[in-house]
């Protein structure tokens, strides 16, 4: 898998080309293969990071098997973010839902905070380029949600009190992108914001 060039802090919708994305996106290619028995050891095997057998997420119904990854005490900043890569990869090429995918790599319970559990390490992982891909893996597989079977995952309704005109901004953005508010304000919700960038209450 080709390596990507270091980008800013800052995601952008990365369905659209920006600044600081790979314009060869490898995840706008055929759909990744499903892991088989064949599959190629992990390079990083003999690091002190060691991932351990993945069991069903759910014994009662057949998926994508739920990524671990554990921390060994002299393990690196630049190790753990190759190993949450790693396990993105692996996952990935399972072809879990996207909200599966976010859930079990950059949920509340996910790899990427079990690995970084120091806010300023997590801070730090969001804006680097294997964050970046991960980002691009989770676009790819919002992709095919339309041709996939729904996450089992509930939905939860927020309501957020908008200006007319940026909700008509929201609108115009939208439909330019040939995609729907729902679809937008997602990807929105799913990049990294600044602190500087949110106002106190």
């Amino acid at each position: 898998m080709p390596d990507f060039h270091q980008h800013g802090g800052a995601y952008a919708n990365p369905s659209q080309p920006q600044t600081g994305y790979p314009q060869n996106n490898p995840y706008a290619a055929a759909a990744p293969q499903r892991l088989t028995s064949s599959s190629q050891p992990s390079p990083l095997s003999s690091s002190p990071l060691a991932s351990n057998p993945t069991p069903p997420m759910n014994p009662t119904h057949a998926g994508p098997a739920a990524p671990t990854a554990t921390m060994a005490p002299q393990a690196s900043v630049a190790e753990k973010k190759q190993e949450a890569l790693r396990v993105a990869r692996d996952l990935f090429r399972q072809s879990p839902d996207w909200v599966t995918f976010f859930r079990e790599i950059l949920g509340v319970e996910g790899v990427v905070r079990r690995l970084f559990n120091v806010p300023e390490q997590l801070n730090d992982f969001e804006h680097c380029e294997e964050y970046g891909e991960i980002q691009l893996m989770i676009a790819k597989l919002r992709e095919r949600t339309s041709v996939q079977a729904e996450s089992k995952e509930p939905t939860r309704v927020i309501t957020v009190r908008l200006p007319k005109s940026l909700h008509e901004s929201l609108r115009v953005e939208a439909h330019t992108r040939r995609t729907s508010m729902n679809k937008l304000c997602i990807s929105k919700l799913l990049q990294v914001v600044d602190d500087s960038m949110i106002p106190n209450d």
